[in-house]
């Protein structure tokens, strides 16, 4: 694998194998025995992402790159493949990047010699972000065949809905959307649920956030759109009594869900976050291995600290 733009690059006995090699870095700290260094290009406002990849870089040994798109040369007109190629011809081993373009990747998957995450495509893709919901419903149900997710809130503007989506099919979940008529995508091929029929057949029900700013206009105030379309406390009380709630946030408070379920019994919103730096560690570390950038096993690197302790 040169880099990683997409879920779709990986079969599905690959996808355990990561959120196991992510669990297992959870549990025990690795990191690389050689200097290497990484970029995070972010093109776009990110604060979960972004600062989960520079935890989980850091927590693997790697020196991290500073990138602000405000005060860089893009701002002087400077194309996104002469950004990635400076931070290469530089030094980096490892580019990171989010950029609003849907399709981004084309540019710079034949061009760098240095492997890249995908870290949010425009409204195409967002891979890593699927990844760590797969890991957190993962450790919930200890598979995914047969588990009902409903992917609910604005489908239309999310990428992380396009990426789940898909890859929870593939692995044998029922997947479905429940949505404002302002916020389905009717080129995505499944069912619609209406948010009542959602939480009483849910295993799963991820909410996602009403992208205020890709909507030209606020087609409904936020609560009407709660007391509608939303996790209102009513709702959440008739869900199955092991059904989980998760949100790929930033969470709209009181639009999306009520404040009062956002820490909830049965949320696991801050638990993703925390495992998107194990899974995020886990892939830039399998990226790097089968380049051939690094090469040393967890084994390895115990026995290392032992010998040179």
């Amino acid at each position: 694998m040169r880099h990683f733009f997409s879920v779709n690059q990986l079969k599905e006995d690959e996808i355990i194998r990561v959120l196991h090699q992510a669990e297992q870095l959870r549990l025990q700290q690795q990191s690389f025995t050689k200097q290497l260094f990484a970029a995070n290009l972010f093109f776009e406002p990110s604060t979960r992402t972004k600062m989960s990849f520079i935890v989980a870089e850091r927590k693997l040994g790697m020196d991290v790159l500073d990138f602000h798109a405000d005060y860089s040369s893009t701002q002087k007109g400077e194309s996104l493949y002469d950004t990635a190629k400076t931070f290469e011809a530089i030094g980096a081993n490892l580019l990171v990047i989010r950029h609003q373009a849907d399709y981004w990747m084309n540019e710079l998957k034949n061009q760098l010699s240095i492997p890249i995450i995908n870290a949010g495509a425009g409204k195409a893709e967002h891979p890593t972000q699927c990844m760590l919901d797969l890991l957190t419903i993962y450790q919930e149900f200890q598979q995914f065949h047969g588990i009902k997710v409903v992917i609910a809130g604005d489908i239309l503007h999310s990428r992380v809905a396009n990426s789940n989506a898909h890859t929870l099919r593939r692995l044998g979940a029922e997947v479905y959307f429940a949505a404002a008529d302002g916020c389905k995508d009717n080129n995505l091929d499944f069912p619609y649920l209406s948010i009542d029929e959602a939480v009483e057949c849910c295993d799963v029900l991820m909410l996602l956030r009403i992208q205020h700013e890709r909507h030209r206009e606020i087609f409904i105030n936020n609560k009407d759109y709660l007391r509608k379309y939303g996790l209102t406390k009513e709702r959440e009380r008739k869900m199955h009594p092991k059904a989980i709630i998760l949100h790929p946030a930033p969470i709209n408070r009181g639009v999306e869900i009520d404040t009062e379920l956002v820490e909830c019994e049965r949320s696991r919103i801050f638990k993703q976050m925390n495992n998107g730096v194990y899974t995020r560690m886990a892939i830039i570390k399998k990226l790097l291995q089968e380049r051939g950038i690094i090469h040393e096993t967890i084994a390895e690197k115990r026995k290392k600290t032992v010998i040179n302790g």
